[in-house]
């Protein structure tokens, strides 16, 4: 899942950025409103993490224009990240279309949940729990297990992983994968997915789940025949 972070702050870019990377999303970061609307323009983000004291125009302004958009960017969920904690703020903020407001200083494991919690909200990734046949994904715990039994994921491993169950018996293509699971500084192409998919059909060996290889598309999981 993707997320970009709109913060002039670099130690709290920085902070934020690492945070939810160590998480399992993807993750851009711009410093001002005049880059995230190019990154919005041009790019698809499961989730908006926004700063409200940003250099020329502010974050509310910013969501202002958003929400006045046509298209599918103008629904992206948005979670305010600020120092201001008047309730003035939080009711601007929320009536202009935020959908959650969180107050610095913070503790990044309740960001990392409240980021989860609304992109569920939207359907844009996997519940509390998902299963593909025997096979279990709880993202709150970020366990994937068989039977009871752990198997081990990478983050890389998992996001993709994620993504798969997410979109279960349907055809991903490979750029919707590549472009769901990298941000700006992954240095990742098709080879590399292809790589990571081959290590993840290791892991599931045995599990009763594949991924399918759809020539010229993409891949595929769905649970074996009997």
């Amino acid at each position: 899942m993707r997320i970009l972070v709109i913060e002039d702050d670099p130690l709290v870019a920085d902070a934020v950025t690492v945070g939810l990377r160590g998480a399992g999303f993807a993750v851009d970061r711009v410093e001002s409103a005049e880059q995230a609307g190019l990154a919005v323009r041009n790019e698809h983000f499961d989730l908006i993490v926004l700063d409200l004291g940003l250099p020329g125009m502010s974050g509310l302004d910013w969501l202002r224009r958003l929400r006045g958009r046509t298209g599918p960017q103008q629904r992206t969920p948005v979670l305010i990240l600020t120092a201001r904690d008047g309730i003035d703020d939080r009711v601007d903020g929320l009536n202009l279309g935020a959908d959650d407001y969180l107050v610095k200083p913070f503790v990044l494991r309740e960001l990392e949940a409240r980021c989860r919690a609304l992109i569920r909200r939207t359907g844009a990734t996997v519940a509390e729990e998902n299963r593909v046949g025997e096979l279990v994904m709880n993202a709150g715990r970020r366990e994937l297990s068989h039977r009871g039994n752990l198997i081990e994921l990478t983050p890389r491993e998992w996001s993709i992983m994620e993504y798969l169950m997410l979109h279960a018996n349907t055809v991903v293509p490979k750029d919707k994968l590549l472009q769901a699971i990298s941000g700006w500084d992954d240095n990742l192409g098709p080879n590399a997915i292809e790589v990571y998919v081959s290590r993840l059909r290791g892991k599931l060996d045995g599990s009763g789940v594949m991924i399918r290889t759809v020539r010229g598309v993409g891949y595929r999981l769905e649970e074996m025949p009997a």
